[in-house]
């Protein structure tokens, strides 16, 4: 594979290998040693894995990019939260591999397809619904004030009105955010700009 590997990347006259390694720790030593601007690194390796060699080569100032055959979430999780650009698979053609290599170069990142579309749906699945029915303009007033961090007691005085009302209010907008929480209420709030 890495002979492949090799004639790939030797194909483009921007790229220079300069090293190769059988595993993690001869990866870690040789970027040590060679200093290049991209390391490419296999999530699974005999000894050191990708993911510990990506936070070994953390400490240094080289850029790393994951190519593996196993797309899996843990892994991109791991290697991206470790330091790496990018999470490209060896099922790739040769020239997307070979612009991979080259954006995380150049500082940018490269995300396999497939993983980029498996992080916006995750993205998607974790963003705010939006409101099913807009806030009234007292509910907002109420919204302003709990993401000042006031109490039911505290709203109900500023807005002279009693508890109860002023707890009825934010019931409402919990309902309307689709929120489970006031927390959740005031950070679903900012993510739409209501606040």
């Amino acid at each position: 594979m890495r002979s492949g590997l090799r004639m790939i990347l030797e194909t483009d006259p921007d790229i220079e290998v300069v090293g190769e390694a059988a595993d993690g720790a001869q990866a870690v030593a040789e970027a040590t040693a060679l200093r290049p601007d991209v390391v490419l690194l296999d999530v699974r390796m005999p000894g050191m894995d990708g993911v510990a060699a990506a936070w070994e080569l953390a400490r240094l100032p080289v850029r790393v990019l994951v190519l593996t055959t196993y797309d899996h979430d843990e892994y991109v999780r791991e290697t991206l939260r470790a330091g790496a650009r990018g999470f490209v698979l060896k099922s790739q053609r040769p020239e997307e591999i070979l612009l991979a290599v080259k954006a995380v170069a150049q500082g940018q990142a490269a995300l396999a397809p497939s993983t980029t579309l498996r992080l916006i749906e995750t993205l998607r699945a974790a963003a705010p619904p939006p409101p099913g029915e807009p806030l009234t303009d007292r509910e907002r007033e109420v919204l302003a004030l709990l993401a000042q961090g006031e109490t039911t007691r505290g709203i109900a005085g500023h807005l002279s009105i009693s508890q109860t009302t002023a707890n009825t209010h934010v019931q409402h907008i919990l309902r309307k955010l689709g929120a489970n929480s006031r927390l959740r209420a005031v950070a679903v709030a900012r993510a739409l700009g209501l606040i």
